[in-house]
């Protein structure tokens, strides 16, 4: 049996943990550069604020109902992440953080007649001692759990904890969710089931098994399999990222080639620690930089490419040399670039790389020198040591613009909370 862990408006949840008088108030939480909407309030919910919409088309709004919004402070999720995972890991033979706010346990050490009750106790201990509220879904798959949490998060009555194990709870549950957003039923998954009238996740799974594993191939199939119970999902598969990613919105246009390198390492950097953290290299990374589409006045140009390595890695300097060299190639100069971003293709495990014949990189010396770095980094902040080619640690914000950012309360000793007699 499964359990999928999910916070509750976790940015918006952060920031009210050192913000009590927030509890009811209307709060967004802001994309890069202030720019979106990436999390908000139950309050500011209720008021239509859609996900995604830019600020500046809700600024009336912003001053009509006194909603309260934050710049991305990921040092501060990041933290209060790693917190709410402590809690999970001592609580279940195995843990699957899936992302910064969602998590998979284990419960095959509880029975099942006490499930939900151990995940009501729960959500009350990391309520009570992180200050994140989390709704948990109980299931026999991961699919069906995913689900689960959605019911747990909408419906007060649940207690935080919603199990979707019997064959009549499992019908009910599928007859009451849109199809659309079933985990694992895409963009085109969608279109061939709204071209055949199914709208709700029973609609889907009461198809002939045959016709789904022919019109909608494996993947397909596998969800429609979740869908009836059956565990198809390991974790290794949910696991491996497919492609990693990091861009940015930048809040002045740059022209400079040489602040572009920095950006473009910087973006590299963070990918290849990500993949280092799974366990995978890629084999492909693609760069881009572009100007904006929403300046008629300026000339537009668009920088792309996608490079195919020798062989496969996760090493920062090895990669950030690719990206590099290519852009210098490609660079165009009398442009304002104001957006950027470098993409890892084509990742796989780090334990079966296939070597070049005329590889001559010293890759064990490679490994060791970014292992030490790492560890250094792991200890000191992960920008203690940076290659010469990124951004200085101090200059950061001249590429991004954060002037509603909250403190580092956890992890800076700087802004540490201060308290008022």
């Amino acid at each position: 049996m499964y359990a999928l862990v999910d916070c509750n408006n976790f940015f918006v949840s952060c920031e009210r943990v050192f913000r009590p008088d927030l509890q009811k108030q209307p709060v967004v939480v802001l994309s890069g550069n202030d720019g979106c909407v990436v999390a908000r309030s139950n309050e500011v919910k209720q008021l239509g604020i859609k996900m995604g919409v830019p600020l500046f088309e809700i600024k009336h709004l912003v001053k009509q109902y006194g909603i309260v919004c934050f710049s991305s402070n990921f040092s501060l999720y990041g933290d209060l992440s790693n917190r709410v995972m402590s809690i999970l890991s001592a609580h279940t033979e195995r843990l699957y953080q899936y992302s910064i706010d969602e998590a998979f346990l284990l419960l095959d050490h509880v029975a099942e007649a006490e499930q939900k009750t151990y995940c009501e106790q729960l959500v009350k201990k990391i309520q009570k001692g992180i200050g994140i509220p989390v709704s948990i879904g109980i299931a026999p798959t991961k699919t069906l759990a995913k689900m689960a949490s959605k019911f747990a998060k909408k419906y007060p009555g649940y207690k935080g904890a919603c199990g979707i194990i019997s064959r009549e709870q499992r019908e009910k549950a599928l007859a009451l969710f849109p199809l659309e957003d079933v985990w694992g039923i895409g963009r085109q998954t969608m279109k061939k089931c709204q071209q055949l009238g199914l709208t709700t996740a029973l609609d889907f799974a009461q198809l002939n098994e045959v016709f789904v594993r022919n019109l909608f191939n494996l993947p397909g199939w596998r969800t429609w399999r979740e869908l009836n119970g059956y565990d198809e999902i390991t974790f290794s598969e949910v696991e491996a990222k497919q492609s990693i990613a990091q861009t940015r919105t930048f809040a002045q246009a740059i022209s400079d080639r040489g602040m572009l390198e920095k950006c473009l390492a910087d973006f590299v950097s963070s990918c290849a620690s990500k993949l280092r953290q799974q366990h995978s290299v890629c084999k492909q990374i693609l760069f881009f930089a572009e100007t904006s589409r929403f300046r008629l006045d300026e000339p537009i140009c668009f920088l792309h490419r996608t490079i195919t390595l020798p062989t496969a890695t996760s090493n920062t300097t090895e990669l950030i040399g690719y990206v590099i060299s290519h852009f210098r190639k490609d660079f165009r100069p009398g442009y304002a670039f104001k957006r950027a971003g470098v993409i890892c293709l084509s990742i796989t495990p780090d334990s079966g790389v296939q070597q070049s014949l005329f590889d001559d990189r010293d890759r064990l010396r490679d490994n060791r020198l970014q292992q030490v770095i790492d560890k250094v980094n792991s200890q000191y902040g992960k920008r203690a040591i940076t290659l010469a080619v990124q951004i200085p640690t101090g200059n950061i914000e001249q590429v991004s613009k954060r002037e509603h950012l909250s403190p580092c309360y956890s992890t800076n000793i700087r802004d540490i909370i201060t308290l008022k007699c």
